[in-house]
């Protein structure tokens, strides 16, 4: 996704763009609709080169009317196409109407979708429903995606797969799209949430229109791109020592949790900290030191042990395998009590859920996953509405928040970014603990708490997504640590 866009739109951001480009620039709407169908087939013939049949499903609105374009064009080039249309034909806007017509006078006559789609067809084209979906669909437009998805061909969307959300990228019933061919402006919606599982390979297509009409047009977000961060960690200079580069203080580890601490300070120590040490109980101390002698591991029992701890430290991370009984409680407290800087993650959020009289230091990231997120924005449901989300827990608790998930949120006062790296094998026990002593580990290097946070989740999903070539499932987090290491290096 490295040629796509950075900058992602709302859905009204979008219309606003496509007024801009017919209302200030004289594009016709009948142009932007040609050359959003001739994106589409162009990028419909580079992937399935060998197709001689098609078919195409349109909605009444401007969507359909791309459809329409793509159909016309299939069939002069000798594809076979069967269109079906959804929805009142009568109620069409003049662009789409128009398409429909040339359409016809090409030599194919829509007909009404009746419930099955040919099993000869090569090729699916999603033209059923644009940006402007929210909610659930209705009992017709539920039966048509559900044929498209269950049919064996691939399906290529046009501009955003049927039933997903342009703004959260929520789908309770959407198309599983092969590809995407999205136009004008990025949706955020197709890199969060659902969007990722339901877009396939998502191609951006600008329609030719001057980039002018972006101007003064603020981004609800931005795709977060691991190759434009190179200069956010410089080269070491000959005569560093390891205090230049931070000292991360993890603390947790209750019984049985000691994997959860050490899979975050192994990653803090190969992400660059100068020095790492590990506040946990006891039992776990002779663990692992022999499993990580680089670590220093200290046993603490009671909360002041930590005291001559915190005042070393560069940055403190809270949470991993923390627990929530007495012990983990009275941890949690002293340590927001007395870190310069601090990443809270697992059930140091479930704590801080509970005390909401909590102060946090200015420099704080906050790594919920969505119930977690829930919990700290006291709501007994899950998140709908994954950048609302995350910008309320960034204002509530006036520090940065990375909301893990597929397309991971990463927000602070200044704005949103998304994550659109990563993969499904990711989901397994340790990747967040794994995170969280990355995103330390590059604050103690001098990076700000947000630089560190987007920094820190892609350095993450990159290397999830190289350990993943030996397959995603059965992917343990500690398989990203050698990643990491190149990784980090590469910047």
């Amino acid at each position: 996704m490295n040629n796509l866009p950075i900058e992602l739109y709302s859905a009204a951001q979008v219309r606003e763009l496509d007024r801009r480009a017919i209302e200030e620039q004289g594009l016709p709407g009948r142009t932007l609709m040609e050359r959003a169908g001739q994106a589409a087939f162009a990028a419909l013939r580079a992937r399935w080169r060998d197709l001689n049949r098609i078919a195409v499903l349109c909605g009444s609105g401007n969507n359909g009317g791309d459809g329409y374009v793509v159909a016309r064009l299939a069939h002069e080039a000798g594809i076979e196409v069967d269109l079906y249309h959804l929805g009142d034909p009568a109620r069409m806007s003049e662009a789409a109407a128009a398409m429909r017509a040339a359409l016809i006078e090409a030599g194919v006559e829509p007909q009404p979708f009746s419930g099955s789609l040919p099993s000869g067809a090569m090729l699916l084209v999603d033209g059923l429903l644009g940006i402007g979906f929210s909610g659930g669909l209705e009992e017709g437009w539920r039966a048509a995606v559900e044929a498209l998805n269950s049919h064996p061909a691939p399906v290529l969307a046009l501009d955003i797969p049927s039933g997903l959300e342009a703004d959260t990228g929520r789908a309770e019933l959407a198309v599983q799209a092969a590809m995407t061919v999205t136009f004008i402006g990025l949706k955020v919606g197709l890199f969060t949430g659902a969007g990722p599982a339901h877009a396939g390979e998502v191609v951006f297509a600008d329609l030719q229109v001057p980039h002018s009409v972006h101007d003064g047009l603020e981004p609800v977000a931005r795709r977060l791109d691991p190759t434009r961060l190179a200069d956010r960690l410089g080269r070491r200079r000959r005569d560093a020592h390891k205090g230049d580069f931070g000292h991360v203080l993890v603390v947790g580890g209750d019984h049985g949790m000691a994997g959860a601490v050490r899979l975050a300070a192994e990653a803090a120590a190969r992400c660059g900290a100068g020095l790492v040490s590990v506040a946990t109980r006891a039992a776990h101390q002779a663990a692992l030191l022999s499993g990580r002698p680089e670590l220093m591991v200290h046993a603490v029992e009671e909360a002041e042990q930590l005291d001559p701890l915190l005042t070393r430290a560069t940055v403190v991370v809270v949470g991993p395998g923390l627990g929530q009984g007495d012990w983990g409680r009275a941890l949690f407290h002293r340590a927001i009590a007395a870190a310069p800087a601090l990443v809270l993650d697992a059930d140091a959020l479930n704590l801080l859920a509970t005390d909401s009289a909590v102060a946090l230091p200015p420099a704080t990231v906050l790594t919920p996953h969505p119930g977690e997120a829930a919990r700290l924005l006291d709501n007994t449901q899950p998140l709908t509405d994954r950048l609302a989300g995350a910008r309320a827990l960034a204002e509530r608790y006036q520090g940065v928040v990375i909301l893990k998930g597929a397309g991971s949120v990463i927000a602070d006062p200044s704005g949103c970014s998304i994550c659109s790296d990563g993969n499904p094998g990711m989901a397994s026990g340790g990747m967040g603990d794994l995170l969280a002593g990355v995103v330390a580990a590059l604050i103690g290097q001098g990076l700000a708490p947000g630089v560190a946070a987007q920094t820190g989740v892609c350095l993450h999903a990159v290397a999830g997504d190289r350990a993943a070539r030996e397959g995603e499932r059965g992917l343990l987090a500690s398989d990203l640590l050698p990643h990491l290491r190149h990784l980090v290096n590469a910047l």
